[in-house]
């Protein structure tokens, strides 16, 4: 029996380490696009090529961890994308950087931290944090829980972004972006729910403590 545990975690690091690296986008594997990226790489992103390219890099894109082979992708994603404009053909999807889904993620953290800090100005430090599920809340048909619900059914919903794949509109809204900029208003709603929630148990609590 003892022996079962580690038979399965080397199981597990098997089938781990089976898999080809996968790639995302049909971009992605295209022969031009690969052929660019790996000429790229070598003649760029080592020895003394490489250290010429981080003496160049802006320190902000070195602090956000934009490394020698992201700017290699970026280039030949976009020169990619100029030969099948040229040749007329429709333009893939590629694993990309557009700005966009950058914008986007700051924007989603943003966010949920003003959310968050609202939601500690609203509901006093006494409040009790709920252990209860959505099924209770439910069945105790609180006003407020179609929030809860509401987010939930969406954020769902926006994951079917990640499964579609095309050109980025106007070069900058991909899907990728899209399910990040759907995203951010649902912290608005979740928090609004979890304030509201607190706040109902806090005086659910309060009035426990009136009748003993």
């Amino acid at each position: 029996m003892a022996a079962r545990p580690a038979l399965l975690l080397l199981l597990l690091l098997m089938a781990a380490a089976a898999p080809d690296p996968a790639h995302g986008s049909q971009g992605d594997r295209e022969p031009l696009y690969r052929e660019c990226l790996s000429r790229c790489e070598r003649q760029n992103c080592s020895g003394a090529a490489l250290r010429n390219f981080r003496a160049r890099q802006p320190l902000y894109m070195g602090l956000t961890g934009w490394t020698c082979r992201d700017e290699c992708q970026y280039e030949c994603m976009w020169l990619t994308v100029r030969l099948y404009q040229q040749g007329g053909h429709r333009v893939p999807q590629f694993h990309g950087k557009e700005p966009a889904s950058a914008l986007a993620s700051f924007l989603n953290g943003l966010a949920s931290l003003v959310m968050l800090l609202r939601y500690r100005a609203a509901v006093p430090p006494a409040a009790p944090t709920y252990p209860t599920c959505v099924a209770f809340a439910w069945a105790r048909r609180l006003p407020h829980v179609w929030k809860c619900a509401a987010a939930v059914l969406l954020l769902q919903a926006l994951a079917l972004l990640e499964l579609l794949d095309f050109p980025p509109l106007l070069w900058v809204l991909d899907a990728h972006a899209l399910w990040h900029i759907g995203t951010i208003p649902l912290n608005v709603l979740f928090y609004s729910f979890l304030m509201d929630d607190s706040l109902y148990l806090l005086k659910a609590n309060s009035d426990l403590f009136k009748v003993d």
